[in-house]
């Protein structure tokens, strides 16, 4: 039999760690990512629960709780996760989850996304302004991911690649102290969905595209929602996110083909097909593209 590999060990770790405190049963048998009202989220939401191994009971925490803790979790999974991948993309990164500190427009500390901080500035010293731009340049990601420029001896470590004379405006190499970080993804983290949240992790995404001035980074969606026709809300079509990651993406397929109506088991495997839906595992990998 060979050896459980490192990423099935830390999938492993990632949902030992969400049946801890995030991914709870209450008395009545309802998991909390279920929406109590819909009977194939509670069917679907226990069934994962169990495949899981959840055999504590708890009340579910507050939406905003939970949203946090969850983020926490995908947190840790990457900085466990991605840097063991640096063959695939070598680089000096860094995963950090805003939390409290979140605020819109942080990402203009970021490449490609600077000129946000002046087009701040100015709506400051002009209100006026607001009223043009609206929110079509506010954005607050849960989670980013970022790589720090490179200085020129590691870009030259094996032969002479760049001088001074060309190259010089393309933010990976290290010109300057206190140079922006290049931001490599954006992930919004949903415990569960509701048409309000699908919206909003939308239209961050298309503004993450539009206020570019350079190479849109990953936009992606993680997600605890047990039931596939919310999920399918973000993850058809194309244009905004990235792709749809789902914590427990083969225990969900378990549940809906055990439960589930031949439709739902339809469009679950649409999104998997259409690679519009990946298990949380795959999310390092694809970082590394």
């Amino acid at each position: 039999m060979s050896p459980e590999s490192f990423l099935s060990i830390a999938r492993s770790s990632f949902h030992a760690g969400l049946l801890e405190g995030t991914l709870t049963v209450d008395s009545d048998g309802i998991a909390s990512n279920a929406d109590r009202g819909n009977a194939q989220s509670r069917a679907y939401s226990a069934h994962i629960a169990r495949a899981l191994k959840q055999e504590t009971v708890h009340e579910r925490a507050a939406g905003q709780t939970l949203g946090g803790s969850f983020e926490k979790a995908v947190v840790g999974l990457l900085n466990e996760t991605f840097p063991r991948f640096d063959m695939l993309r070598p680089g000096e990164w860094e995963v950090r989850n805003l939390g409290s500190a979140r605020k819109a427009n942080h990402i203009a500390q970021y490449e490609p996304y600077t000129h946000l901080g002046y087009l701040d500035q100015a709506v400051t010293d002009n209100p006026q302004l607001l009223a043009v731009l609206g929110n079509a340049y506010a954005i607050a990601p849960d989670v980013i991911v970022s790589r720090a420029p490179v200085p020129d001896d590691v870009i030259n470590s094996d032969a002479v690649l760049v001088d001074s004379e060309v190259g010089n405006l393309s933010p990976i190499r290290l010109r300057r102290p206190g140079q922006s970080r290049i931001l490599h993804a954006v992930i919004s983290c949903k415990w569960t969905l509701r048409s309000d949240r699908a919206q909003n992790a939308r239209s961050e995404a298309l503004n993450l595209v539009r206020n570019r001035k350079g190479r849109t980074p990953h936009i992606v969606v993680v997600t605890g929602e047990p039931t596939p026709s919310r999920i399918s809300s973000l993850a058809l079509g194309t244009g905004d996110i990235d792709t749809v990651y789902h914590f427990a993406l083969p225990e969900l397929k378990e549940a809906v083909n055990e439960l589930g109506t031949d439709e739902s088991r339809e469009l679950l495997s649409m999104m998997v097909e259409g690679q519009r839906l990946r298990d949380i595992a795959d999310l390092p990998l694809d970082l590394s593209v």
